[in-house]
């Protein structure tokens, strides 16, 4: 009977009283959950970040790699870890849940953390210290292999965790267009703060200890740190909302495409109206409203016509290859609008890809000096791009949407659109700063003759890296917060976890454009002056590569103007205040009669 699912209580074979799971699910979820999920992250990303911001030092100091060498490692792992995500999420979404995933990702993740750093304390793991940086022994194959290996384990554990963890904290949530518009704070907003935390925290510690007291720690603190996140995440278990996995979307957008073509032949019905629609099918879809018909795409259509044979029998249930609902249709529609738009942070991760390795190069020849002997370690340079991001953040939500909202009447101040595309403009000048201050570092080294001496300080301040981390701090709030937001509000609500994993593919492939970008100016860019050097940055042409990247950024801003401004916001269905009240209504009737 339709009475008894909605029932708050049932009773068992034996006459208990038993709760039901709706209920039990709304004692579930809310703020009470975030320090649990957060804690897990805070950890998570001071491990991540303790590892990943020092790792140019590690590889060209530790493993002896030449730096273009090192920084293709590193953005080929970056690109691996981003690419794993769409396994995770597939995982996720087809039968363990978020949960579960992420608790297991966690655990392999920790497993790689401690293999890397076992090889960092066994000398026979890595090659002899060449502190000179002159005739260095280069690492071996086995070596090499054992680094590989560690850095694979790391991007499997990372597959899970990335997609998931977003998605998993708006579970806990009410995340339609009325509970979000209710909240005075945005969930990514401060997600990112917390990270922004985390890293703060890891390149003030753990690089210091990198630095100072060997990588054995370095790596080790970053372990232990990990293990705690695992611990933290499942003290939480008895209060987290846990929604159940629907299947593979990617199944449900292969039916539809399997559907349209099957019925390429068959004509549209010119009402719309008339095309397949079925709520029951859809309900554990469209918990926030199901996705209303548009005209884009007009082709996919087809996969919703009800042919005679299939409208015998209206209450067979329909072969998903052969027939699919208006909002099924709408699903793949929403995504295949949202790829312009995702594609276009491909190239700003390109272009950013290996600025943070090289830049920590650059700060290594400068004088770094804060008092006496203490030296700020060169990937502790980071400390500025991370406070500027954290303040802006704060300044953001509490200035600048307010200020914006009063103007624009958008609940948000600007739309996801707007706030990337500030970013953009924003990530340009970075990049043109980061070349002129290149330019001024070598000039200097110029001046004291120094050009010929890669290990020498520079007497030129690293404090003129300030400006640049700064200015790519605040275009994170604004083009990487934006594009996260952008992709998790615009797809549709089952494939919320695609979602994520397609923003960590953007970076997967912009990490892999930036190495190709890099072994190109090394490969092309002469001998002499080589653009990328190998050893000595000072003989190097490095601004030349900065003035690429920024070309690069300016086509790119230009290409996604073009798609924001033709761009297409999803259609929704909003719950009426009809349906509410029937709903409500019932709940106090099921109450009465249990």
């Amino acid at each position: 009977m339709e009475i008894e699912k909605s029932n708050i209580v049932t009773r068992g074979n034996n006459g208990d009283i038993i709760e039901n799971h709706e209920q039990t699910k709304k004692n579930r979820g809310g703020i009470r959950t975030l320090p649990f999920i957060l804690a897990n992250e805070l950890c998570d990303r001071f491990a991540s970040s303790g590892f990943h911001a020092n790792m140019i030092t590690y590889l060209t100091q530790v493993m002896n790699m030449p730096l273009a060498s090192a920084s293709n490692t590193i953005t080929n792992f970056t690109g691996t870890s981003s690419f794993t995500p769409l396994l995770g999420a597939l995982i996720a979404d087809s039968f363990a849940g978020r949960f579960w995933t992420i608790l297991v990702a966690t655990i392999i993740y920790e497993l790689g953390l401690i293999s890397i750093t076992i090889s960092a304390i066994v000398p026979h793991l890595h090659p002899k210290p060449c502190p000179t940086q002159l005739n260095c022994q280069e690492a071996t194959s086995y070596q090499l292999w054992t680094l590989y290996m560690s850095l694979f384990v790391i991007s499997l554990g990372t597959g899970g965790i990335r997609p998931c963890v977003v998605p998993f904290s708006a579970d806990q949530f009410d995340m339609s267009k009325k509970g979000v518009e209710s909240r005075k704070w945005n969930l990514f907003n401060w997600y990112f703060w917390v990270m922004g935390l985390a890293s703060l925290s890891a390149l003030t510690i753990v690089v210091y200890i990198q630095d100072n007291k060997g990588w054995g720690w370095g790596l080790g603190i970053p372990t232990v740190a990990m293990l705690i996140s695992i611990i933290a995440f499942v003290w939480g278990f008895p209060l987290y909302n846990h929604v159940k996995p629907e299947g593979s979307p990617l199944l449900r957008l292969a039916q539809v495409v399997v559907a349209a073509f099957n019925k390429r032949n068959h004509p549209l019905p010119t009402d719309p109206n008339l095309l397949y629609q079925n709520r029951e099918l859809d309900a554990a879809i469209s918990l926030q409203g199901r996705l209303l018909h548009t005209h884009h795409f007009k082709w996919l259509d087809k996969a919703a016509i009800v042919t005679e044979e299939e409208a015998r029998d209206p209450n067979a249930a329909p072969n998903l290859w052969k027939l699919a609902t208006v909002h099924r249709v709408e699903e793949l529609k929403s995504i295949i609008r949202m790829l312009p738009i995702w594609a276009s942070g491909i190239l700003i991760i390109a272009s950013s890809a290996n600025q943070q390795s090289f830049v920590i190069q650059q700060a290594r020849t400068m004088d770094r000096r804060l008092s006496g002997s203490f030296q700020i370690p060169p990937a502790s340079m980071s400390i500025f791009s991370v406070l500027t991001m954290m303040v802006a953040i704060v300044l953001y939500e509490r200035l600048f949407v307010p200020f914006a909202r009063r103007l624009t009447k958008h609940p948000s101040g600007i739309t996801c659109l707007q706030r990337m595309g500030i970013g953009y403009v924003i990530n340009i000048v970075g990049t043109l700063v980061t070349a002129l201050v290149e330019i001024k570092r070598k000039n200097a080294a110029a001046k004291y003759k120094l050009l010929d001496h890669p290990n020498s300080t520079i007497p030129i301040s690293v404090f003129w890296l300030v400006p640049q981390y700064c200015l790519h701090g605040v275009a994170e709030v604004f083009s990487i917060v934006g594009h996260l937001e952008f992709l998790f509000d615009q797809s549709p609500e089952s494939m919320r976890n695609t979602a994520t994993a397609l923003y960590c593919i953007t970076t997967a492939l912009g990490n892999y454009v930036g190495t190709m970008l890099v072994s190109l100016a090394h490969k092309y860019s002469g001998k002499e002056h080589n653009w990328v050097p190998d050893r000595n940055l000072n003989r190097g042409r490095l601004e030349n590569y900065y003035f690429l990247v920024c070309g690069i950024q300016v086509i790119n801003l230009i290409y996604y103007v073009i798609c924001a401004w033709f761009y297409t916001y999803k259609p929704l269905e909003d719950m009426s205040e009809t349906e509410i009240n029937k709903e409500e209504d019932l709940e106090t009737a099921n109450e009465n009669i249990s």
